[in-house]
């Protein structure tokens, strides 16, 4: 066996798998045909291939002797020599077949990474991530990416299609847009193969209605219950159901739109999803709410509602949260047509009072066109039945104990 130290870089000497464990010097070991073994002072070792290529001579780092066997090393270093001799570039090689490596999840983290600035929904961006750490990384995250192909997507898809619809669509479109991705970088030798994977999917139910809604008569014993405890999230559910209001209107609402003397609260059109100013007659009993938080309010926040996170306003899921641990089937949303049914079994008032009072546009063009009235007078009116009818002075017909 021969020993390299600089003087003399041709000796050539066979090693063995033995021999490499043994050695402990320090000092660069040669096997034959280039192939190196390097062992620093500190004690550790690692495989070198030195080769001609382009008149020059290069070394080639093939890793530590804790990883890669002398066999290894011998078989790795023939086929960069093998490399060399059909006039390809190892390093450029190398790199490529690193990127091939790229897993799915590597992939999905950089496409994230690299679009997330440009959403403006920020429940989008910490979303879009955790759906595939949820419903794709457990299948797919390790997998290279040009393993990935129809039947491994739908394998991946099949326990939440029709479970989970809305969620299972949403990750079947994020899988397809990293594999696009990756197939721009050059990570991947084809496109997402989604138009197969989505004529191997079973047609999904219809879904009835939007959301599921609490019957109207049962909002004043939902109410009450509501009253049993007090916090900014019950008070805000409650101010949510009396104004028949969407839940980021009442999550996002702050003093300054209150007008206590006027019982009016004015929402900014930027605040709404038509984009237009929305005045809400304010009942008694949904002024009663708002004083109610007024008595909590917290120094150094804007918010009627605040979160738990100072100059921060509720999450859009702790009104949710409030329903499921009284383990009712309702959404938040609900309540909209909650009102609505009511308004339109127990108003005298027309159906348009009713769409006013919900923000609703008009579908019909020419009736928008010519319709100048927001109905606030009448919509005074209705809201108050309402708050009647929801905290129980009146419902069924019959009289009730006011909360």
């Amino acid at each position: 066996m021969g020993k390299i130290d600089g003087k003399n870089d041709c000796v050539v000497g066979k090693l063995s798998a033995t021999k490499v464990k043994a050695l402990r010097a320090a000092g660069r070991y040669a096997d034959g045909s280039g192939l190196i073994l390097n062992v620093t002072p500190k004690g550790s070792k690692s495989w070198i291939l030195r080769i001609q290529h382009n008149g020059k001579r290069h070394d080639y780092g093939l890793g530590s002797c804790l990883n890669v066997s002398l066999a290894d090393a011998r078989e790795e270093a023939l086929r960069i020599r093998k490399m060399v001799r059909d006039g390809k570039d190892p390093r450029a090689e190398r790199r490529k077949e690193n990127v091939r490596s790229k897993t799915f999840r590597e992939a999905a983290i950089e496409y994230h990474a690299t679009h997330q600035e440009s959403w403006k929904n920020g429940k989008h961006r910490a979303q879009w991530l955790s759906t595939l750490q949820s419903y794709a990384f457990p299948r797919l995250g390790d997998l290279a990416l040009n393993a990935i192909d129809g039947p491994v997507i739908l394998d991946t898809l099949d326990g939440i299609w029709l479970a989970k619809p809305e969620t299972a669509r949403r990750v079947r479109q994020r899988i397809g847009s990293v594999l696009d991705y990756a197939y721009s970088r050059g990570w991947r030798d084809t496109e997402a193969p989604m138009r197969s994977v989505s004529k191997g999917l079973p047609r999904q139910p219809t879904k009835r209605g939007h959301f599921a809604a609490m019957p109207y008569s049962d909002v004043p014993d939902f109410i009450r219950e509501l009253g049993d405890r007090e916090s900014y999230g019950r008070l805000a559910l409650e101010a949510l159901i009396l104004t028949a209001v969407r839940s980021g209107e009442i999550r996002g609402a702050i003093w300054s739109e209150v007008n206590f003397d006027a019982a009016l609260w004015t929402i900014p059109a930027e605040r709404m999803k038509a984009g237009e100013e929305h005045i809400v007659p304010l009942s008694s009993s949904a002024l009663q709410v708002f004083e109610r938080a007024k008595e909590l309010r917290i120094a150094g926040t804007e918010f009627v509602f605040p979160g738990t996170k100072l100059g921060k306003p509720l999450s859009d899921m702790t009104l949710l949260k409030i329903l499921r641990d009284l383990s009712l089937p309702y959404t938040v949303h609900g309540f909209r047509s909650s009102f609505r049914d009511w308004a339109a079994e127990r108003s005298a008032l027309p159906g348009e009072v009713a769409e006013a009072a919900l923000a609703h546009r008009i579908s019909d063009k020419i009736v928008a066109h010519y319709l100048r009235t927001d109905f606030l007078d009448q919509r005074r009116h209705m809201m108050a039945a309402w708050g009647s009818w929801c905290t129980g002075e009146v419902a069924n017909g019959a009289q009730r104990r006011s909360k």
